[in-house]
């Protein structure tokens, strides 16, 4: 099932076409996926940026076209090659692989190229090369490591980490490079995603069982998670909702507040320069 497929049972089951999504999970993957409604949808740009969580499967012997299980293989490391990887050399290799890093994104991927996607291209024959990228692994926790054989005698070795990284972080490169450091190739071959910024697996529902009306979170709610929050007056609320500028002192200088009225609407992100609030985007009736 794609992030796609997902959005499309979620119109049919909320009864509008405006439903979109905040970060697509590849076919492969499982886990969390954070959705928005109607005019709703605009606050997932400030959720599709923030880091996230992810649980993954390494298979350490084996390089693919994709960099995952759905790839060719195109290497194999011999039993030798992998038996020489000490538990120490694979906490080093993890350990290069965290912090602030430059990473190369895998050919197969939805980065536009010309305008038109990378996994297109690569299906269509044509060699892609796509430009490294810095982002931050915050966290890459080595969880359990299990030696095995394919049925056809290759050895392998399935290491099961832990990610928190920033947008952008590709899993399937961090499992290319692993490989490729330890010299016997990499790829993933399970993918979780438990956590987008302040949402996570725990409060969230399945597709099969999900209620949207139930599972519906308040605009406010959300913003409250996102943002410092600016509490307007009636007068305030008005002249805002107008695009009026208007005076507040008390506040210090910020780049974005969410601004919400006196009944708990969600009126719009502001910014703050020198006492005056001034709109950056409102929003409409029914994303407050």
């Amino acid at each position: 099932m794609t992030s796609h497929d997902v959005v499309a049972i979620t119109r049919r089951k909320a009864g509008t076409r405006k439903v979109g999504h905040a970060g697509t999970l590849d076919p492969m993957a499982t886990g969390l996926l954070v959705l928005g409604l109607n005019g709703s949808t605009r606050l997932l740009t400030y959720i599709v940026g923030a880091d996230k969580e992810y649980f993954a499967t390494i298979r350490l012997g084996q390089s693919t076209t994709t960099d995952d299980a759905e790839g060719e293989i195109l290497v194999l490391a011999p039993q030798e090659a992998l038996s020489s990887i000490t538990p120490d050399a694979l906490v080093a290799g993890i350990a290069e692989l965290t912090g602030d890093i430059v990473q190369t994104p895998s050919s197969v991927s939805a980065i536009k190229v010309n305008g038109k996607r990378a996994y297109d291209l690569v299906r269509e024959g044509v060699e892609v090369q796509l430009k490294s990228r810095p982002v931050t692994v915050s966290e890459f926790e080595l969880l359990s490591r299990v030696s095995g054989e394919s049925p056809g005698g290759q050895a392998f070795i399935d290491v099961e980490v832990r990610v928190v990284c920033s947008s952008g972080t590709y899993i399937r490169a961090l499992a290319r490079d692993l490989g490729a450091g330890l010299g016997v190739g990499g790829h993933l071959t399970a993918l979780r995603r438990t956590r987008i910024g302040p949402f996570s697996t725990a409060a969230a529902a399945t597709l099969d069982d999900l209620d949207v009306e139930a599972q519906l979170l308040s605009p406010v709610s959300v913003v409250e998670l996102l943002f410092d929050v600016l509490r307007l007056d009636a007068d305030q609320t008005v002249d805002l909702a107008h695009g009026k500028r208007i005076p507040v002192p008390a506040r210090p200088d910020a780049d974005q507040l969410a601004a919400v009225s006196p009944d708990d609407r969600l009126i719009g992100l502001v910014s703050v320069t020198d006492g005056i609030a001034r709109t950056l985007i409102n929003f409409p009736e029914d994303a407050r």
